[in-house]
């Protein structure tokens, strides 16, 4: 599934999608190669298996791969449409904060994936976090659907 890229590097601490330079961070550079062409390979290739997945809508941490996988390939269905961009990312080598923005039925999301990765470069923590609560019930309803035809499609 190919991403929207940002239209300019304003604002960005470390790198953005669209510019020249490629990620020196290679877990990050993995990350956006599975931003652009999606896929549950892809995704189950970089999590490690015992990840963690901290939602903005479910009180209790997810562990495990195919859980976690489950939950980012619904926000990748849910979210990843042509609005979706990285806006603004901070790459602290084994962790990285990268702000995002993209829409759902009109209303605009804010919000950001904290990552850390192992040093075998395979993802054992994922956090979300949604701004502002109109968008958080949003992504609550969209997500839930998802996921609910995401069990029945088995």
């Amino acid at each position: 599934m190919q991403r929207a890229l940002p239209k300019s590097t304003e604002g960005c601490i470390t790198i953005c999608m669209n510019t020249l330079a490629a990620p020196t961070n290679p877990n990050l550079k993995a990350w956006h190669d599975y931003m652009r062409e999606g896929g549950a390979e892809a995704l189950n290739a970089q999590l490690a298996d015992d990840v963690t997945f901290y939602s903005p809508v479910v009180h209790t941490p997810q562990r495990g791969r195919e859980i976690t996988a489950a939950y980012l390939l619904a926000a990748e269905q849910t979210l990843g449409s042509e609005h979706f961009r990285y806006v603004r990312e901070i790459d602290g080598g084994d962790t990285a904060v990268l702000e995002f923005v993209t829409m759902i039925d009109g209303i605009e999301i804010n919000g950001i994936d904290m990552i850390t990765w192992n040093e075998d470069g395979k993802i054992t923590d994922f956090k979300v976090m949604v701004r502002p609560l109109k968008a958080i019930h949003a992504v609550h309803e969209a997500m839930g659907k998802m996921l609910m035809e995401m069990k029945k499609t088995g």
